[in-house]
């Protein structure tokens, strides 16, 4: 079950990757919706098993550890102005 988990979070975590990094950086300014729509929807993905269930919550709070981590670490975009975290992150490219 934790292995399906990461499983299910490095699926979500490569998809975010692919994101332009304007896009990731206005994603992080709403890091709780985001992870309440990556929760719903691993939840209704792996609906009806025990072991399922288990695994999209794994993968939930992976998630929600991975977007408030990266919300510190490389800052988020709130309209128009780039607020940095520790690593700046030219919001440009």
């Amino acid at each position: 079950m934790l292995f399906t988990g990461f499983m299910v979070f490095a699926a979500g975590a490569l998809i975010l990757a692919k994101l332009e990094r304007r896009w990731l950086l206005r994603a992080l300014n709403h890091d709780l919706a985001l992870d309440l729509a990556v929760s719903g929807l691993t939840y209704a993905l792996h609906w009806g098993t025990f072991s399922g269930l288990m695994a999209a919550t794994v993968a939930g709070l992976l998630n929600s550890l991975a977007t408030g981590s990266a919300k510190r670490l490389i800052g988020y975009i709130d309209g128009d102005t780039y607020y940095p975290g520790v690593f700046f992150v030219d919001p440009r490219v």
